[in-house]
């Protein structure tokens, strides 16, 4: 997802007549919900929040919200950690996956779901994604915005220069596996004299620790990134990509990533479904000239993200029914008609609005089905309360690494003693 500076947007309107006198009642709507509420919600950057409440201000305009992009998913986190502690809490919050587990260890924080209707609705989500906002007394602190379903996007235009195949299920067949991945890319550089790949950490490791069974935790919450075979490989597998020299040395939304997308200097990036919106915004030119392809291995998960409410909240009940207005089936399914965020509810995979979804950026892939296909049959990982600070120790080593500050042999036990220094074993 994109980074961007903080910004605060208040969404408001006042109750039209019109709806009252069509309710019959000027407390309440026709739907039977609470008239002339409002709520303050507090979101991350990125992730087209403010869509997603224009889309629920459109039918609810007697509602006022109250939306403030905090800042990246790491500094919504810590604000919302603060305010727990004693400042002024909002009524509803978004929280990635990787930051929801420290949460979920204090169900205390936070009004139970199940209060307000979670046990209901809790069936229409994937059943490994409504389990990580649900604590071990049972409570359900959170519900699932979306998931992360992972795939690689290609430069066409570059790939038909170099000699390799266009057609997405001709470029899937390329790389199967990730070693394949890295050799397809050492051709392409070959023949090109530029980079295949924008950098290691992210679309090589970061992709390949998401699509096992196992990561940093055990199924038990036990850590275990030490000695985990995906946490291992993947770290590997980063370091073979470097070791090629098929990366363009170029972080993850960094200012010379952009510059170097919009230029053509690499041709491939990790693109779970998240990352397409990054593309589009940072290399409006090169829209037709990208595709997207099935990721090495076929399926894998990365990201998603939870709305909450906050005990001490003062209107939990406004809160409630944004969520489950804009988060059942059918709300997700016409958010992804406008946003492209991925449902975490499978009644809707089949749906037309969703498989017949063509992205013509991406020279018309359907996007719905690709995505959705990435998720069948994936066994997902445990989230821990430390993943994000693990992960982000485990990519700094192999950015270093790149970048030529780092030694490759001695990458892997950095970072683990970086690993340990920060969170304490």
């Amino acid at each position: 997802m994109k980074f961007r500076n903080v910004s605060a947007v208040v969404l408001t309107v006042t109750a039209a007549l019109g709806m009252a006198a069509c309710s019959g009642s000027s407390s309440e709507t026709s739907s039977g919900a609470s008239a002339g509420s409002s709520f303050e919600f507090w979101s991350f950057t990125g992730i087209d929040a403010k869509g997603s409440a224009a889309e629920y201000k459109a039918k609810r305009p007697d509602v006022e919200i109250k939306l403030t992009e905090v800042g990246n998913a790491q500094e919504t986190a810590q604000a919302l950690t603060t305010a727990l502690a004693g400042g002024k809490v909002p009524d509803l919050v978004l929280i990635q996956g990787d930051d929801l587990p420290k949460f979920v260890q204090q169900p205390q924080n936070f009004v139970d779901l199940r209060t307000l209707g979670a046990d209901k609705i809790k069936g229409d989500y994937l059943d490994w994604v409504i389990s990580q906002p649900t604590a071990k007394d049972g409570s359900i602190i959170g519900i699932p915005t979306d998931v992360g379903g992972m795939a690689i996007a290609y430069r066409a235009d570059l790939f038909k220069k170099a000699g390799l195949p266009t057609d997405r299920e001709e470029v899937a067949k390329l790389w199967p596996t990730w070693d394949a991945f890295i050799e397809t890319g050492k051709k392409y550089t070959a023949a090109t004299g530029k980079a295949f790949v924008d950098n290691a950490a992210t679309s090589v490791y970061s992709q390949v620790v998401n699509q096992g069974e196992e990561k940093y935790y055990d199924p038990a919450g036990n850590l275990v990134y030490e000695q985990s075979p995906q946490v291992k490989a993947a770290f590997d597998q980063a370091l073979k990509a470097v070791a090629a020299g098929i990366t363009a040395k170029q972080s993850t939304f960094t200012e010379g990533w952009s510059a170097a997308m919009k230029k053509g200097d690499f041709a491939v990036i990790a693109a779970p479904v998240w990352m397409l919106g990054s593309i589009r915004d940072n290399a409006p030119d090169t829209k037709g000239e990208w595709d997207i392809a099935t990721i090495p291995g076929g399926s894998g998960n990365w990201g998603g993200s939870f709305l909450a409410i906050p005990k001490g909240a003062k209107n939990p009940k406004a809160a409630w029914e944004y969520i489950a207005a804009t988060q059942s089936p059918q709300g997700q399914l016409d958010h992804f008609a406008q946003a492209r965020s991925l449902p975490a509810t499978p009644s809707v995979y089949k749906d037309p609005k969703l498989t017949s979804a063509k992205d013509e950026f991406f020279s018309g892939a359907s996007i719905g089905t690709i995505y959705t296909d990435s998720l069948l049959g994936l066994k997902p990982f445990l989230i821990g309360p430390d993943s994000t600070t693990i992960g982000t120790e485990f990519t700094n080593a192999l950015t270093n690494v790149e970048q030529g500050k780092g030694d490759p042999a001695k990458a892997w036990d950095a970072a683990v003693t970086n690993i340990k220094a920060a969170i304490g074993g």
